[in-house]
């Protein structure tokens, strides 16, 4: 019970960033990207007719994550306390859902969710809020993974129009580094804002900040190729899986050469299955975790 009602001091001052927020003594702040200028959809709605209806809106985005120690405490009980403060600093709720309303797996991956394991987000324990005070907006999404809970502030703010447009800031909190440091560190990174459900090779629309800051990255470093590695979960038999699994890391390749202008020669595409699981299989999470495209870093 105090753990829940330490939530209330998480909203303190009326004009506080992400980064100012006061919380609990429980928590611990994960990650936190700022971009100066960019475009955020803020979902309105639940998931219906194949999408999930959003407005766009353009600004400082600050995205910015937290893991609390919640013991028992429901979505609720940890939502609950950050509504009401919300409300106290004069925002409006225009949009609230718990997992199944929200659609459940539809609207998880519908809406911009910060990549894993800076954010987790359990597909039957979520609860979402969009928020809107004049031309700032907001949303929340908690989750829950007991003992831990999860929470994803995305935050917009207005920005002048006479700023010059300034270039994406990726900050590493607490130790957590952004994908091109892991890439650099590692020589490969999970690109974890992209999803394919099983069998499905097509790439939604985006925009993925992942695929911007690959392009920035070999931009800026002429020497560099990449090579896009697609995984599967152990559904099917394994030369399918290949198949399936190459075809994703095509469908990437293809988005980074035509709308992001990466030459053809510097990035390869390639497919191996369900023969380099990250986790076990025997879950839904575990499965959508499988399924993925990493980017290896070539030097030579």
């Amino acid at each position: 019970m105090i753990r829940v009602l330490s939530f209330l001091a998480i909203l303190l001052a009326t004009n506080a960033n992400a980064q100012d927020l006061a919380m609990p003594t429980s928590a611990r702040q994960i990650s936190e990207r700022i971009s100066p200028l960019d475009s955020y959809d803020l979902p309105t709605g639940a998931f219906a007719n194949g999408i999930v209806p959003a407005r766009t809106v353009e600004g400082r985005v600050e995205r910015t994550t937290w893991r609390v120690q919640s013991g028992s405490s429901t979505t609720l009980q940890i939502l609950s306390p950050l509504r009401d403060q919300l409300a106290a600093q004069g925002f409006d709720i225009i949009f609230e859902c718990d997992s199944r309303n929200c659609g459940g797996f539809d609207f998880r991956f519908g809406t911009e969710v910060v990549p894993t394991p800076d954010m987790y987000v359990a597909i039957h324990d979520f609860r979402f809020l969009s928020a809107t005070r004049g031309s700032d907006v907001l949303s929340l999404l908690v989750s829950r993974n007991p003992p831990d809970g999860f929470v994803q502030l995305i935050r917009v703010a207005p920005v002048e129009a006479s700023s010059p447009p300034p270039l994406v800031i990726e900050e590493a909190v607490d130790g957590t580094l952004g994908i091109l440091q892991v890439l650099q560190r590692d020589g490969h990174v999970i690109l974890d804002d992209l999803h394919f459900s099983t069998g499905e090779v097509a790439l939604g629309d985006g925009p993925f900040s992942s695929l911007r800051l690959l392009a920035a990255f070999l931009n800026e470093n002429p020497r560099v190729k990449l090579a896009l590695v697609g995984h599967t979960d152990d559904t099917g038999d394994l030369q399918a899986n290949v198949a399936v699994s190459t075809k994703r890391a095509q469908a990437v390749r293809n988005r980074l050469i035509e709308t992001h202008g990466v030459a053809a020669d510097r990035i390869q595409a390639e497919g191996v299955g369900y023969l380099s699981p990250i986790t076990s299989n025997s879950t839904s999470e575990g499965r959508y975790t499988n399924r993925r495209v990493e980017a290896v870093l070539l030097v030579n």
